[in-house]
């Protein structure tokens, strides 16, 4: 195969991983049964201005199944983690003691957890239209050289087949993630 056509696959395998990987840090912030670290890190609160991770302003513990804590290395901006917390969409109330953020997470309802999981199909629909484009971007490319020569037919066709092979591995990868996800929203 074309060296050309060798580098648009290992490029396009490239962006697809990195569309799987996007999908699971995604996927860590939905909620399931029980208290995950990946539910508040990557909240974005204002510190002194700057849109800023929570993960980078406290360390954040799962002490129990069902609580959170969160301790900001600066008390200062314990105001900001808290309102920060009350203005996602995560439904969540903090207790604040001073030192110390706690999230009581309550049991998921039933009506939640299909909302929840409702949610996780509609981001896994984004992942795999991310995938369909690498590949569209792909075979594009492909079209382009065979126009301009720098491909034959064969090596067009045989590249459109590798990136379709690709695009089936990891939209494979998407469906066992989601199947994944859900067993842990609907698990009670």
């Amino acid at each position: 195969m074309n060296s050309d056509v060798l580098d648009l696959i290992k490029d396009a395998e490239h962006r697809m991983k990195s569309a799987i990987h996007a999908l699971e840090e995604d996927l860590n912030g939905i909620r399931t049964g029980r208290a995950h670290p990946g539910l508040v890190d990557k909240l974005l609160v204002d510190y002194y201005g700057t849109p800023t991770p929570l993960l980078q302003l406290a360390q954040i513990t799962i002490p129990e199944a069902l609580l959170i804590t969160i301790k900001p290395y600066d008390k200062g901006s314990l105001k900001n983690i808290e309102k920060a917390i009350l203005t996602s969409d995560l439904g969540l109330n903090p207790s604040n003691d001073g030192t110390l953020i706690r999230l009581a997470l309550p049991p998921l309802t039933q009506e939640r957890r299909k909302d929840l999981v409702k949610m996780m199909h509609h981001r896994l629909e984004e992942a795999r239209i991310a995938l369909r484009n690498v590949r569209r971007g792909v075979i594009d490319d492909l079209r382009s050289f065979e126009k301009e020569k720098l491909i034959s037919e064969d090596e067009d066709r045989e590249g459109q087949e590798q990136a379709q092979k690709l695009t089936d591995k990891y939209i494979g990868e998407v469906e066992a993630i989601g199947k994944r996800k859900e067993h842990e929203i609907m698990a009670v």
